[in-house]
């Protein structure tokens, strides 16, 4: 059973690393479903909507992807590189840590029913489980550098998982909830970025 999901997972990833290289029509697809998952969320939307949105009939999204996850998969893709170029371009501006932490939680408001869509289905789906598992490696390895040790590694995990539990948390009004403002928890998660930033 575990393989199996495994193997769909792997086929999930392929089938969205694929479409990303492709020409216009793959583009489109996913900046409609991009749209579909951040209006809907995953479960309120489907591929014919997606299809649609895009200016295509449903046979055309089956040419380019398997199925919603996969395209779920190349919107994450894309979702992880738009916060890469941001917060890289941030930082050659040496931008102030407080800055960062407002763009990433900006980032992660602008696209709230899609994180939504992400952490629960990296609960019920082994694909998607897997491609945030490849995501977090990815950001860890840019911090950590080639060859880094497992020790090293979990020692920057700590930090990026509280970053974006704590950016969700913001996104989501958590703090709102419970009465409070959002001034301490933007100056924490400056705080970690800026250690994260100081990694050497």
């Amino acid at each position: 059973m575990a393989e199996a999901e495994s193997a769909r997972g792997a086929q999930a990833a392929q089938g969205a690393k694929r479409a990303r290289g492709k020409g216009e029509t793959p583009r489109r697809l996913t900046r409609a479903a991009a749209e579909e998952f951040n209006a809907h969320g995953f479960a309120g939307t489907d591929t014919n909507k997606i299809a649609r949105r895009a200016g295509f009939a449903q046979q055309t999204f089956y040419r380019w992807f398997k199925d919603k996850t996969d395209i779920f998969l190349a919107v994450y893709r894309d979702w992880e590189e738009a916060e890469r170029e941001m917060l890289a371009g941030l930082a050659a501006q040496k931008a102030p840590s407080l800055k960062l932490a407002e763009a990433v939680i900006s980032h992660h408001r602008n696209h709230l029913l899609f994180r939504r869509s992400l952490r629960q289905l990296a609960v019920e789906d082994e694909a998607v489980r897997t491609a945030r598992a490849e995501s977090r490696l990815r950001q860890l390895s840019r911090v950590a550098g080639p060859g880094a040790s497992k020790s090293r590694l979990a020692e920057l995990a700590v930090l990026l998982l509280q970053i974006e539990r704590l950016c969700d948390g913001v996104a989501e009004g958590e703090f709102a909830d419970l009465g409070l403002g959002e001034k301490e928890a933007k100056k924490t998660l400056g705080a970690l970025l800026e250690e994260l930033r100081r990694q050497p």
